[in-house]
């Protein structure tokens, strides 16, 4: 395959939104006096992430960065948890947990061997400050930060995917999606664009994310380690 650039789905597939979403609830929210299931409330969060972008996508809604669409989701389940009155800075500290995930063990080692052989860069629903802090985080070494605030629209809209290789000047063809999400890969299929899935069978707890993928791909590794040796880098 004449694979130039390799875009990452980044949710799921590079970082563990789940115990670091409970991380941090936990964290701020404990000392408060708020005993919950942080798992719970992270899955609850991430729960309102599709029906909220879809406003965006279906057109009910302008577009906003996904940080926007966060605090709204947030708001909608603090009441569910009988949490309310929460103070704007606490809130706004809370909403951005989302900066502070950490990647799976295998992501920065892996990504560093594929820079080897491709371009890089998330093509994500998060925007920009949010990708560049979770880069920083966990030495993500991106080319470009690409995705859903560039495009102007959330996958898998097939703007997202093709503006992603307008960005870098290169033929769908020459692209690869990484994703742990068989939605995410058909999508950029259509697109004309490579796929990679790599397992996360352990995304939402065990036994809960894809531990292969769900409809043919190009290449399907259990790491991002695995998807390096695969394509030679």
């Amino acid at each position: 395959m004449s694979v130039k650039a390799l875009f990452f789905d980044v949710f799921g597939t590079l970082v563990d939104w789940r115990a670091g979403i409970a991380r941090e609830a936990e964290r701020i929210l404990k000392p408060r006096g708020h005993a919950l299931d942080w798992f719970a409330f992270a899955d609850a969060w991430r729960d309102e992430y599709q029906p909220g972008m879809e406003e965006v996508r279906a057109g009910r809604t302008p577009f906003s960065k996904l940080d926007v669409l966060h605090r709204r989701n947030l708001e909608r389940i603090l009441p569910r948890f009988g949490i309310s009155n929460l103070e704007d800075d606490v809130a706004r500290d809370l909403n951005l947990a989302w900066h502070r995930l950490d990647g799976w063990r295998d992501v920065a080692p892996g990504l560093m061997q594929l820079r080897k052989q491709c371009l890089l860069a998330p093509v994500s629903n998060g925007n920009i400050s949010l990708m560049v802090d979770l880069a920083r985080r966990n030495n993500f070494p991106w080319d470009a930060i690409l995705g859903a605030e560039t495009a102007g629209d959330y996958k898998p809209k097939p703007r997202v995917y093709l503006a992603a290789c307008a960005a870098l000047d290169l033929p769908p063809g020459e692209c690869m999606m990484v994703a742990a999400h068989t939605n995410d890969l058909v999508a950029a299929a259509k697109c004309g664009l490579r796929t990679a899935h790599v397992a996360r069978p352990n995304e939402r707890g065990p036994g809960t994310g894809e531990a292969a993928p769900k409809a043919p791909v190009d290449v399907a590794a259990s790491s991002l380690e695995e998807l390096a040796a695969r394509l030679e880098a």
